[in-house]
């Protein structure tokens, strides 16, 4: 029976080995990944897109519009002769059409606009980083997190099969004498706790993977089948820009360039306009009476009766009731708020990175503790070694050594982890960037 287990435990961590080769997944591959299935992301995409195409350029401002109208209008009793222009009593088919074209020679608002428009673009791109850095740092919490607990069964799994060991060394001296029976209660109830831990860890982990594909949107891998990469770049404090880029700042910067930009808009609208435009028009008319009109032909009167005219309109604004200036007051203090923005997220950008920092600090002060804690265990593992294969050691004393000097090598595995994961958090922070 505990000849099975141990091969029970060995085909497992075999497994999980073998899985772990053909089907692992880095930092890079999730983010890749996740950046391409989520949905928030392709929404904002096609807002850039949108926003993109409403945008107007000065020119495109400037083109004429061309209006073509079209009109059947019947009068019955007493009502004006086109042909007159006098009062008759009579019954009227007026037929009228009109061509119209306009442009705008000198239009300020015109150019505010066409850079609105502009700055609108950089604001839905703005936009859809802020959601990507929001959904990194999701991300790359969850990842570690995965990450963390994947470690820990690497430990728990050697301590596993060290409890294994003993339990099966103990069964043969109880067997044979050599040791009392309470000893073997005391390493099953070990034997037990391990695996308890061993399995509820197991849980957890199967829990926070699916949690972290999920969150990446990807439903056709066998989580189970899955192991995540640990990928240790030593250069990754070294990277961290003085320069801030945080997405966030960004979108506030544009938000302050458009509301100025809305300032000048509302001073636009009290400086003159110069438009041209052209019409031409003509109509047909016929006087309907039982075989007694005698107007000409459809062809003739749309010939004889058109007109054409041609002129310039400049608008300059002189009075409007003050509505104007408060709108461009009302402009200034919307700007001012916005620029308040740009400054509130600076602090909290600060903020953020200072309590990053500080973790960093600490890591870095429990590093060297954690390694020299490491380096006192594997002295202590081989002095117990040599004394348990001298028999001087009982096998529960050694095993505990044992698994002394594993979690040792966890405790300092996972700080590593941990500077590297807020170097990371740091990065993706100021830089929108790892």
């Amino acid at each position: 029976m505990n000849r099975k287990r141990v091969l029970t435990v060995v085909f497992l961590a075999f497994c999980t080995f073998v899985s772990g080769q053909e089907n692992s997944w880095s930092l890079t591959k999730c983010f890749e990944t996740a950046l391409q299935n989520n949905i928030e992301i392709k929404i904002r995409q096609l807002e850039i897109k949108r926003t993109q195409k409403s945008q107007n350029s000065v020119l495109n401002r400037m083109l004429p519009t061309v209006s073509l109208y079209g009109e059947q209008r019947y009068s019955f009793g007493s009502t004006i002769d086109p042909s007159t222009n006098g009062r008759v009593s009579s019954n009227i088919q007026n037929d009228n059409f009109y061509i119209n074209t306009r442009t705008n020679l000198i239009d300020f608002s015109a150019f505010v606009n066409a850079k609105k428009d502009k700055i609108s673009i950089e604001i839905a791109k703005a936009e859809k980083e802020v959601i990507e850095n929001e959904y990194k740092l999701q991300l790359l919490d969850s990842y570690y997190q995965t990450l963390y607990t994947q470690e820990l069964i690497k430990i728990q799994k050697e301590q596993l099969k060290q409890a294994s060991f003993n339990l099966d060394r103990i069964s043969k001296e109880v067997a044979i004498g050599r040791k009392p029976q309470s000893d073997l209660y005391d390493m099953q109830l070990s034997f037990s706790e391990e695996e308890n831990s061993y399995l509820e860890t197991q849980q957890l982990y199967g829990i926070q993977k699916m949690q972290l594909f999920q969150l990446i949107n990807v439903s056709n891998v066998a989580t189970d089948a899955v192991t995540l990469e640990i990928y240790f770049d030593e250069n990754t404090a070294d990277t961290i820009k003085k320069t801030n880029s945080n997405p966030k700042i960004k979108l506030a910067e544009f938000q302050y360039q458009n509301s100025l930009k809305s300032i000048h808009l509302e001073r636009a609208n009290n400086l003159p306009v110069l438009s041209a435009y052209y019409g031409y028009s003509t109509f047909y008319y016929k006087n309907i009476k039982e075989g007694s009109d005698f107007s000409d032909s459809f062809s003739t009167q749309l010939s004889d009766n058109k007109n054409q005219e041609v002129g310039m309109q400049l608008m300059i604004p002189i009075f409007n009731g003050f509505r104007n200036n408060k709108k461009i007051i009302a402009s200034k203090i919307e700007s001012e708020k916005v620029k308040l923005v740009i400054d509130q997220e600076k602090q909290e950008l600060d903020k953020q990175v200072a309590l990053e920092e500080q973790n960093k600090k600490n890591c870095l002060q429990l590093q060297h503790k954690l390694m020299e804690k490491q380096k006192y265990a594997k002295a202590s593992l081989a002095t117990m070694q040599a004394k348990f294969i001298s028999g001087k050691v009982e096998a529960i004393l050694y095993s505990s050594v044992k698994n002394q000097s594993l979690s040792a090598d966890y405790e300092v595995l996972k700080n590593s982890l941990q500077l590297q994961y807020v170097d990371l958090r740091i990065n993706l922070l100021k830089n929108d960037n790892f």
